[in-house]
Formats: C-alpha cells, sequence, structure tokens
C-alpha cells in the first residue's frame, strides 16, 4: 500500500473542503439530480446524466438538459411510459451524442424501462442485492449487458466503469452538498469505488497516490484504498479533493 505524506494529506484534506460545496453543481453532470422532484426521478434523472457524461461538458451538457425538456422534468415517468418512443427509434442510424447512435439509446432506454417496469426503481433494483459499490457496479453492468443496452453502460467490470461509479457517489454519499445520499441505507459509502478516468489517474500520479498507468477497475480500486488513508470513513470525498487539485494545478 502507499504512504501518502503529511502535506499530501493536508492538501487533500483542504481541496476537499473548499470544493465540496454548492457551486460544484455549476456545470457538473450532477446538477441535473438537483433540479427534478421525487426520489426515483432522481435516481432516473441522474443515472441517465451519467450515462451521458463523457468528453467535452460542452456538448454533452446540452443534451442531457435536452432530455430532460423533453421528459418535462420527470425522466422516470417519460421512461416508464415508454414516451422516448415519440423520439428514439431502432432503426435509426444516426449520432445521438458522440459514439451513441440514435438506436443505441433507444436500445439504453428499453434497458432503463425494463429494470423500471421489473423493480419499480433503479434504488429498489439494487437494493435486494446488494450491500457493497463493488457489488452495485456488477449489479448494474450485468443487468445491461444482459439487456442488451447498446453499449452505453459497460458490459462488465473489466473497465474502471467511471460514470456507473460517479452515479453511485452521487446515490450514496449524504451530508454532501452534491450528493444526494439515497442509497445510504443499504450500501456503506466506505466500499464506494473512485470514479476513475484518465485525468483523474494522471492527477494521483502527480501526488503519488498511485503507481498504475492505466485507467482500470484494480487501478480504481487501488485509489481508493490509497484513498482511505486520508478519508477513512468517506473514501471519495477525495473525488472532490483531486478535482480541486487539477483546478489548481493545471
Amino acid at each position: 500500500m502507499i504512504n501518502i505524506g503529511q502535506n499530501n494529506i493536508d492538501l487533500l484534506r483542504r481541496y476537499a473542503e473548499q470544493y465540496e460545496t454548492e457551486d460544484f453543481l455549476v456545470g457538473d453532470p450532477s446538477y441535473f439530480m438537483h433540479q427534478v422532484q421525487g426520489k426515483e426521478n432522481k435516481e432516473v434523472t441522474a443515472f441517465i446524466a451519467s450515462a451521458l457524461s463523457y468528453g467535452n461538458r460542452k456538448q454533452f451538457m446540452p443534451k442531457i438538459q435536452y432530455l430532460l425538456d423533453i421528459a418535462g422534468g420527470d425522466m422516470y415517468g417519460y421512461i416508464i411510459s415508454g414516451e422516448y418512443n415519440r423520439y428514439f427509434s431502432a432503426s435509426n442510424e444516426v449520432s445521438f451524442y458522440r459514439l451513441y447512435s440514435n438506436a443505441q439509446f433507444f436500445s439504453f432506454l428499453e434497458s432503463c424501462r425494463s429494470l423500471l417496469v421489473r423493480y419499480g426503481s433503479v434504488g429498489e433494483f439494487l437494493r435486494a442485492r446488494v450491500a457493497t459499490g463493488y457489488e452495485a457496479v456488477e449489479a448494474l453492468t450485468s443487468f445491461f449487458a444482459k439487456e442488451g443496452s447498446g453499449g452505453v453502460i459497460p458490459k462488465d467490470t473489466q473497465s474502471c466503469c467511471k460514470r456507473v461509479c460517479m452515479y453511485l457517489r452521487w446515490m450514496v454519499r449524504e451530508n454532501s452538498p452534491v450528493d444526494l445520499g439515497l442509497w445510504a441505507d443499504f450500501i456503506d459509502k466506505r466500499t464506494l469505488i473512485m470514479p476513475m478516468d484518465t485525468h483523474v489517474l494522471q492527477q494521483s500520479l502527480r501526488l503519488g497516490l498511485i503507481s498504475s498507468k492505466t485507467a482500470s477497475m484494480s487501478a480504481a480500486v487501488k485509489l481508493t484504498a490509497t484513498l482511505a488513508q486520508v478519508f477513512p470513513d468517506d473514501p471519495l470525498k477525495g473525488d472532490f479533493a483531486l478535482f480541486g487539485y487539477g483546478v489548481n494545478n493545471k
């Protein structure tokens, strides 16, 4: 295990406190789940937002807003009713967002609807199956792989599953101005896995928090264990710390 120097421990704790504020929501995909009402609706809105959160924020933020607009702010009702059939179809191969065609996103929404119809909500689907963050990642990737979700959700946990891990952070961490904590009663936040991408990996390497050179689930688990030395009761508070480090060390 990597031992973190006291200077870096103090630095990470300072950045975490500085950046985990309501201001963090501005320009971040977590913003959208705060704009809707109802637990199930927040869960689904956050899930859709996380699924589209890759690439340039200036491109994916308007796409998420577009979906929320056509759903009239009720993403749960929009999906479970099948209303999306008016806008997406299995035969439309035109790009919806970057690598996702209209048909792929239709398949993803069909899978979302299947989950909601069968279990009532994303939370209820997981509540009966998992107790840890990793188990939740496995359950979600497995369900959407079996449903044939068009590749929007990773098919397994071989990759770092950054967007799924980010979604779980939103749903599990409580007492936060950013994260909702809706699932804090059945998933322990100490078991969450750090949302890792190339940017997070680079910042972690610069701080000496990790030795891995590739963003993978194994690397994400190792980074989480290192951050637990700084935030033992809440390792993913380190997500805000690394964000702050990146802002201040461009």
